[in-house]
């Protein structure tokens, strides 16, 4: 199961997890978001402990996806290091993020 990260937590978890951290931004609401959190669930099964994924859910939370001006959902942001690298495409499909994150 994809843990959830609030705004309170989420600069200390992602600085202190030591592997890259991959965070969906959603809502309830949301078909496509529903729909990518299975694909995140196959990929957490496939590549265990060399990545984190979180979601966080930007009705309950506003300072982190402000920052990072998400306009649109779902949204997947990788952060490295602590600090944030990129957002992600090939949403949807497990194939297609794990094309974006080769590098594990």
């Amino acid at each position: 199961m994809i843990r959830d990260v609030d705004d309170h937590e989420f600069d200390r978890v992602v600085e202190t997890a030591g592997v890259p951290v991959l965070v969906e931004f959603w809502q309830p609401e949301c078909g496509g978001c529903r729909a990518l959190l299975g694909e995140l669930e196959k990929i957490q099964a496939e590549v265990g402990a060399r990545l984190l994924i979180l979601k966080m859910n930007v009705q309950e939370n506003f300072q982190i996806p402000a920052e990072l001006e998400i306009s649109s959902l779902p949204a997947l942001a990788l952060y490295r290091n602590g600090r944030f690298d990129r957002f992600i495409g090939g949403l949807g499909r497990k194939e297609e993020i794990l094309k974006q994150l080769a590098f594990l």
